[in-house]
């Protein structure tokens, strides 16, 4: 063997979307790109808004000698403090630049946290559907994801994540909005749970940890908000980027935010200004910083988002789909007519309709549909969602 068995069977369990993505290149090689209705990955459509391009030149023709330097591990002082400015007032907590860590996108914020607070063994609980890497990242620092299954709409099932809790949990993680669902979880069910870890974390003598993962927070729809982790429980950790709000994924760029009332702030962030460095990130991309110190709270026209949804709902609604109409990030989850998901995937890549199938969400019986896309993806793709349908009906 000349590869590490974890990773080699890392390889095998991820090996559906290495498919998908390489059934979905010769699908468009074959019919050509335009012909192709491809929802299969979170990829933002949208140019980032006109202030961050401005922001960007800007800064650019203002770098100087030492710009490019190496600086604390947790960021750029104004960075970190223009992070915390805006987040005390989103999240309604006073947070100091120290409770802030400037991170390689919230893929990277995730694991210097899990690295930061796991010892082998550890379970990290996460209700399903759960964003597919989570897996990874647990397991990359020792840790065992165990998923909790959520309410049919997708809300928390807090009986089901009272039972999951044992004497090895040490986080729960949850994604609001939600990939792959766009479920948004309410304040009431998010004060509850944060009431039910205090509970627990009594009852074991450990402190058990709430992630919330957030890189779709402001992608929201019809007056909806987001709560405020911090006021629900205070041994809590939050981090996001700014892919998805300024539609700039492949800058990875994000941050890590500690809750004021932590009980071990100052152990917390230690611990992440080394996991930072000892993970190989280091530090966030030095330009990036600058530019998102100057640009907090900006974010794309998410109405155009909306009306792909709306379209995608009342058309999919229309051909027979059971749909649960999301209030934020830019997917849909509908269930599929019949319960082997794959199956169903296929069915649909036959009318050049790409989805990604809900088992490798850990919800079997769905289809992921990504939203972020052409108008002209969505409109012509709901004669071929309904003659797919109209095979099972």
């Amino acid at each position: 063997m000349t590869i590490s068995k974890q990773v080699e069977d890392s390889i095998v369990r991820s090996s559906w979307i290495r498919k998908m993505f390489e059934q979905g290149a010769q699908l468009k090689a074959q019919h050509g790109p335009e012909n192709v209705f491809d929802f299969s990955l979170g990829n933002p459509n949208l140019p980032p808004p006109e202030k961050f391009s401005e922001t960007l030149r800007d800064t650019v023709n203002k770098i100087g000698f030492g710009d490019h330097a190496y600086m604390p591990n947790t960021g750029l002082p104004n960075a970190c403090q223009a992070v915390a400015d805006y987040l005390s007032k989103e999240q309604g907590a006073d947070l100091a630049a120290a409770d802030i860590v400037m991170t390689c996108g919230a893929a990277g914020g995730l694991n210097v946290i899990l690295k930061g607070i796991l010892d082998s063994g550890d379970e990290v609980i996460t209700p399903a559907p759960f964003f597919v890497e989570y897996n990874f990242y647990a397991s990359n620092h020792g840790g065992v994801l165990k998923t909790v299954p959520t309410n049919s709409d997708f809300t928390l099932d807090l009986e089901a994540m009272a039972a999951a809790i044992g004497p090895k949990t040490k986080a729960v993680l949850i994604n609001s909005p939600n990939n792959p669902t766009g479920q948004i979880y309410d304040k009431e069910s998010l004060m509850q749970l944060g009431q039910l870890l205090s509970e627990k974390s009594a009852q074991l003598s450990r402190t058990i940890y709430l992630i919330s993962d957030e890189p779709y927070r402001k992608i929201v729809y019809d007056g909806v908000e987001v709560p405020s982790l911090f006021e629900c429980y205070a041994d809590s950790i939050v981090t996001s980027s700014y892919s998805k709000d300024i539609s700039i994924p492949g800058e990875r760029m994000g941050y890590v935010a500690i809750s004021p009332a932590a009980q071990y702030r100052m152990d917390l962030r230690n611990a992440f200004a080394l996991t930072n460095r000892v993970l190989g990130f280091v530090n966030a991309p030095a330009l990036m910083q600058r530019v998102m110190a100057q640009v907090q709270g900006l974010c794309v026209d998410v109405d155009v988002y909306k009306r792909n949804r709306d379209l995608l709902c009342d058309g999919l609604n229309e051909a027979g789909f059971e749909i649960q109409k999301p209030p934020g990030a830019f997917y849909l989850f509908p269930k599929t007519p019949i319960e082997d998901d794959a199956a169903f995937a296929n069915a649909l890549q036959k009318e050049l309709i790409l989805t990604v199938p809900g088992s490798g969400f850990g919800r079997a019986g769905h289809i992921r549909i990504t939203y972020c896309v052409d108008e002209k993806t969505v409109i012509n793709s709901i004669p071929g969602f309904k003659r797919v349908m109209a095979q099972y009906r």
